[in-house]
């Protein structure tokens, strides 16, 4: 391996190593408000309603869709947590099979 695919290597990782576990669904997240508050504007322009009924079916709109994003947030953070347990799971696992091998290798170097 050269000395530019080294580089390349390791700055990848680097990237990687920064990216917090949650940051991707905080993304998303922001996307789907963003996308709603742009949708929200767009049928405010367009819509050939009164004020008055396009009002109350911006609240309803906003209603529901406050809902939808505490049910996402909710599932988002279950799922984390889910990752959480496993990636302790795994920690523990690879520390006990570790122990192990270290005792095995002692049992043979010291035998």
């Amino acid at each position: 391996m050269d000395k530019h695919e080294q580089n390349h290597g390791q700055e990848h990782e680097q990237d990687h190593e920064a990216t917090e576990p949650g940051s991707h669904w905080a993304g998303m997240l922001a996307g789907l408000l963003i996308g709603a508050l742009a949708g929200a504007i767009a049928m405010l322009l367009l819509a050939p309603q009164s004020g008055k009924r396009t009002r109350a079916k911006l609240r309803r709109r906003s209603i529901a869709l406050r809902a939808q994003t505490a049910e996402t947030m909710e599932t988002m953070e279950d799922a984390i947590e889910d990752a959480r347990d496993k990636t302790d799971q795994m920690t523990h696992d690879a520390r006990k099979q570790a122990e192990k091998l270290d005792k095995r290798g002692r049992a043979l170097f010291d035998g």
